[in-house]
């Protein structure tokens, strides 16, 4: 049996996905700049794609910009906007526990002269409300927060959160990173003060390297890419057009009768949250239940090194990952399980399950069985 438990670091293509795709590559195939039929229908797909994601966000359609993923949505939300309003002042804002592509170009930032501040968590993963309330000043130009975080699963209250900062500072940008919240919440950044957003398409069943950036039609930005001025100068290059197809049809999909999907997954992820649990030394790390995200487990399994358990899950045909699938394919200690107060005897033992739609409850039945059958033999032999 095939058990597929690493859904946050890539999804499957849904079927319907992968057909718009192929027929965008193979027979709509035209340049969308092009003013001749072939042009028109490549441009058709982008405008159906940006209506139906609009549609699902509330926003407008001008608002919406397709970039290669959700790393350089990242990249373009938190360095053009910051280049941009460096004059109003030179302090951003971003938490402990964010992904390589957010912590990386704060990095980059600070180089060029802005002070970052980066807020604390909780042991379960949650931004302390207080630091950031305490961290907003006049110079606070943007703040960047992730909804749900890829290793964990951690909720923030993204809502809340956008409150404070326009309370503070009306001025202030607010960028939430989606990628692993997206199709698993009804989004809204009109309603949630959200000014930017950004979105991975393999994240939801979709094609690899197409994402979609929202940002708000008042928000003043750069654009860090140059060239024949595509999606209104923003983003050049000629558009991807077969993954604007896919990521468009993907978002149609993963949004329909979302509830009942997001519920069987609570009631999937609680399943296998309390068979694993009942294993001896397994520590389950972060929030459970409905204050998690519906589709990530984060454990810890003690005296067995999580690459080691990865393969072990691998050779009976069971895929998980040790931490995040995004930083590369080596191992390193994770800074988020670090920010949570994770035991260092831990932090090199612990492996993220992730579940997606297409997760079924005998997958997760064949992993909990695998899970004891293999511990007891990894733990004697780690003791000899």
């Amino acid at each position: 049996m095939e058990c597929y438990l690493d859904n946050s670091a890539t999804t499957r293509c849904f079927d319907e996905v992968r057909d718009i795709v192929v027929s965008a590559m193979t027979a709509d195939y035209g340049n969308p700049s092009s003013m001749h039929t072939k042009g028109v229908e490549a441009e058709r797909y982008i405008k159906r794609a940006k209506e139906t994601i609009a549609a699902n966000m509330k926003v407008n359609e001008k608002e919406l910009f397709f970039t290669s993923g959700g790393t350089e949505s990242n990249n373009l939300a938190i360095i053009g906007s910051a280049m941009a309003n460096m004059r109003a002042g030179k302090h951003l804002i971003t938490s402990s526990i964010e992904h390589p592509s957010v912590l990386n170009a704060m990095k980059y930032l600070e180089e060029q002269g802005f002070r970052v501040t980066y807020l604390p968590v909780d042991k379960d993963g949650v931004i302390l409300l207080e630091a950031l309330r305490e961290a907003l000043c006049e110079e606070t130009i943007l703040v960047s927060v992730m909804y749900v975080n890829n290793e964990i699963g951690s909720v923030q209250p993204i809502g809340e959160i956008g409150t404070i900062i326009k309370e503070k500072n009306p001025n202030t940008l607010y960028h939430v990173d989606a990628i692993q919240a997206f199709g698993k919440y009804k989004i809204y950044p009109k309603k949630q003060n959200i000014d930017m957003l950004s979105v991975s398409g393999h994240k939801i069943n979709g094609p690899k390297g197409v994402g979609i950036c929202y940002i708000g039609e008042k928000v003043k930005i750069k654009p860090i890419m140059f060239g024949g001025g595509q999606q209104r100068g923003m983003r050049s290059g000629t558009e991807n057009v077969p993954g604007a197809a896919g990521i468009g049809k993907a978002v149609e999909i993963s949004y329909e009768n979302l509830t009942e999907k997001i519920d069987r997954l609570y009631e999937l992820k609680q399943y296998f949250v309390d068979a694993i649990s009942k294993i001896e030394g397994v520590t389950i790390n972060g929030k459970i239940g409905m204050e998690s995200a519906p589709h990530i487990v984060s454990a810890s399994f003690e005296q067995v090194r999580s690459e080691v358990l990865l393969h072990a899950l691998e050779s009976r045909g069971i895929y998980v990952s040790a931490g995040s699938a995004c930083a590369s394919n080596k191992p390193a200690v994770s800074s988020v399980l670090k920010a949570i107060g994770v035991k260092k005897e831990l932090l090199d033992s612990t492996v993220r399950f992730s579940l997606s739609s297409e997760t079924t409850k005998e997958e997760l039945s064949y992993c909990i069985e695998e899970l004891n059958n293999i511990l007891p033999k990894l733990r004697l032999y780690k003791r000899q």
